[in-house]
């Protein structure tokens, strides 16, 4: 279980974060701590009317927390939450794939959860045009980057969000209609002249008709799991607290921001009260940890709101007050809430100031050993170095050949559900680059020395992350083993992110179909079914410097099974394949090389264009690298039109050890092209042809062997 469990990411919980990583000791006594929120990101609301006004990019709103939780040692879980067990303890989850994921165990919880559109207001229409609630943001987004300019918009709602959202869509360029209703003209009715100077056309108590696209901003109320969750709710399905911040009636539960309210002082929902509720929130949930009295929170009566009009003025507002717009209030706004969001990314980047990007030891299959210590042991033992990752058992029977292959490696992520499959689907891959499909597989796992309960919790998790792999692909997990480590627990990384996992896999090919490393052919072409960049992309995420959705997009593309390629490759002629993984994709198409007499590679000007993860190139070229890079770099003496340009990030990508990496096929030129179309089809769109297998007579400038 984890201790302390943060459920959701709002501006609360972000500025928990924050507080930990610059001041550890202010961390609540517990073994874990664990954050879950449905994204690695969360949106900054105070920016948001400007992102809706595209004037500012994503990046400048965007709350990083899974760099956050780096910094302040908390484990991230990527999920859906879909309910409470209040017997159980237990925070009920999905993937947000839908992907089913065990309950999350607690001892604290807190809830930050943020709001949803009030279901009751919606408006009842049977046309075609696409209807999105406000929240959550992330799908208004999409669709509103699909809209040209002078798309029709209609705005649902007579409160601040409907108006301010409609002055920065008509700044957008688009025609905004405002759908009001004539009882709330108090407030709306000041807005009037000014809504009607940006453009924004007024419907009073209108029915809304045909649109490009319909935004709901009809209210919020408590996100709709929280009606069956058995807690203390007011009318909008908001949780009722003490001003300590505790949930009614059950005092190992908190709650803040949108999601809450004190029982006896009622208030707008408002990241305003959020901000403010942090310091309270991050002391009580130390002293409940400790079994010390906690300390009331008092929430102003009322809070300062500005209501930008997106061309360079604001309406301020505090209780019965009224002002503006002007420009004064604009420039007030503007530094609020740059102030906030510097005071989350600025900071992040000094709390890892120290940390030197070599002294960094990297995880996943990163952390295998460097391949000249694993030859010169091999050596000098007598055994040779067998480069196939998947053994053959045996002779074939009835055609079909049964292999056998093991991998595994550190924590890659401190989600022990999610590392469990991908460490899965990183095995796997060794069968798929040899032809075969998964049968069965054992476990072998290593826990950090701790709390029974933990342990329990942390096996359940990396159990049920392995199977949700092999259960898809009809294969059983026969068993396993585990071990606890001897040594104490880590102080500077989560508990679930110090697992050590490895599988032993058994896999069946058919026999005329099995594919081995080499040799390869001249007029073969080699195609990758997927970019490169995981070493550097994690990495650079242990010093805080990838970007949310560049490590968002990786891990989407890693949990991508591969097992589909198998009948589509051998369907294509081919003949040799391998896995790149940890020597990186020269010292592996080294390996098929060396099985492969009297011909060479020519990657011609593919080199360039070889399909990197979005942020891989950027940090290479910053000088960021896996701590295996530099031991993979000795590969490139083999290479010398390629050691002439080691300096370039296209050339350190071919050095970059991968985790769930792409595989690499032998095909004939003649079936390539129609290769490469089934694969792009079968949803590897960035599968891509990155050289040809030449005779070694034929004279060439680029890559040789």
């Amino acid at each position: 279980m984890s201790e302390l469990l943060l459920a959701g990411g709002g501006h609360c919980h972000a500025l928990l974060l924050q507080r930990w990583a610059l001041a550890p000791r202010s961390r609540p006594a517990v073994a874990a701590i664990t954050l879950v929120n449905r994204q690695g990101s969360s949106l900054y609301s105070g920016l948001v009317p400007q992102l809706f006004a595209a004037q500012i990019a994503l990046e400048a709103c965007q709350i990083d927390l899974r760099r956050l939780c780096v910094a302040a040692q908390v484990a991230f879980v990527e999920a859906e939450i879909s309910g409470l067990d209040l017997d159980r303890q237990e925070l009920q989850l999905h993937g947000c794939d839908g992907t089913a994921r065990p309950a999350l165990p607690y001892r604290w919880l807190s809830l930050n959860l943020g709001a949803e559109i009030t279901a009751s207001t919606t408006p009842s229409t049977t046309d075609a045009t696409t209807q999105l609630p406000i929240k959550p943001l992330e799908p208004v987004l999409a669709a509103l980057d699909a809209l040209t300019p002078g798309a029709v918009v209609q705005l649902i709602g007579s409160g601040a969000a409907a108006i301010e959202l409609g002055f920065g869509l008509s700044w957008r360029g688009l025609k905004v209609q405002l759908f009001v209703k004539a009882s709330c003209r108090p407030y709306w009715g000041r807005f009037v002249a000014a809504l009607n100077a940006a453009g924004v056309e007024l419907k009073v108590d209108g029915t809304p008709g045909l649109a490009d696209l319909r935004l709901l901003c009809t209210g919020s109320r408590g996100p709709q799991w929280l009606k069956n969750s058995g807690l203390s709710l007011d009318a909008n399905s908001r949780i009722y607290t003490n001003a300590q911040l505790q949930v009614r009636g059950m005092p190992q539960l908190f709650a803040s921001g949108d999601c809450a309210v004190i029982s006896d002082k009622a208030r707008p929902a408002s990241g305003v009260w959020a901000v403010r509720a942090a310091p309270t929130l991050a002391a009580n949930l130390r002293r409940a940890a400790l079994g010390k009295p906690l300390r009331q929170w008092q929430p102003q009566k009322h809070a300062l709101q500005l209501l930008g009009d997106s061309r360079g003025a604001a309406y301020g507002e505090w209780g019965p007050l009224h002002w503006g717009p002007n420009r004064w209030s604009w420039l007030l706004k503007q530094h609020l809430d740059k102030r906030f969001m510097a005071m989350l990314q600025q900071q992040t980047a000094a709390m890892q100031q120290g940390l030197r990007r070599d002294e960094m030891a990297c995880s996943g299959c990163a952390a295998k050993l460097a391949a000249q210590p694993l030859s010169n042991a091999l050596q000098r033992l007598g055994q040779p170095r067998d480069v196939e990752d998947a053994a053959a058992m045996g002779d074939p029977i009835a055609g079909v050949q049964w292999l056998q292959s093991i991998d595994g490696f550190p924590a890659l992520v401190a989600d022990p559900w999610l590392n469990a499959r991908l460490t899965a689907l990183h095995a796997c891959s060794d069968l798929w680059a040899s032809g075969a499909q998964l049968h069965s597989a054992q476990v072998f796992i290593q826990l950090p020395r701790c709390d029974a309960a933990l342990q329990e919790n942390l096996l359940l998790q990396s159990l049920a992350g392995i199977k949700s792999v092999l259960e898809p692909l009809g294969a059983e997990l026969l068993g396993g083993h585990s071990l606890q480590d001897l040594e104490p627990p880590k102080l500077n990384k989560p508990l679930s992110q110090q697992l050590l996992l490895a599988l032993s896999l058994n896999g069946q090919a058919p026999s005329q179909h099995l594919w081995r490393k080499g040799p390869l052919h001249a007029g073969d072409v080699l195609l990758l079914s997927r970019p490169l960049g995981t070493g550097v992309l994690f990495a650079a995420a242990n010093a805080g410097a990838a970007k949310a959705h560049w490590i968002a997009g990786a891990l989407a593309l890693m949990q991508q099974s591969q097992a589909d390629l198998v009948p589509l490759l051998a369907a294509h002629g081919c003949h040799a394949c391998t896995d790149i993984t940890g020597f990186a994709l020269l010292g592996h198409l080294g390996e098929m090389l060396d099985l492969s007499p009297g011909v060479q590679v020519n990657f011609e000007n593919k080199l360039m264009a070889l399909p990197a993860l979005a942020g891989a190139l950027e940090l290479l070229g910053q000088g960021y690298q896996s701590s295996l890079a530099p031991s993979n770099a000795a590969v490139l003496k083999q290479w010398p039109a390629l050691l002439a340009r080691e300096t370039e990030a296209a050339v350190k990508l071919l050095l970059d050890p991968q985790t769930c990496g792409p595989l690499l096929a032998a095909i004939p030129a003649a079936q390539a092209q129609n290769c490469l179309a089934a694969m792009q089809k079968a949803g590897f769109k960035q599968a891509a042809v990155i050289a040809t297998v030449e005779s070694a007579t034929i004279e060439s400038a680029s890559v040789e062997k």
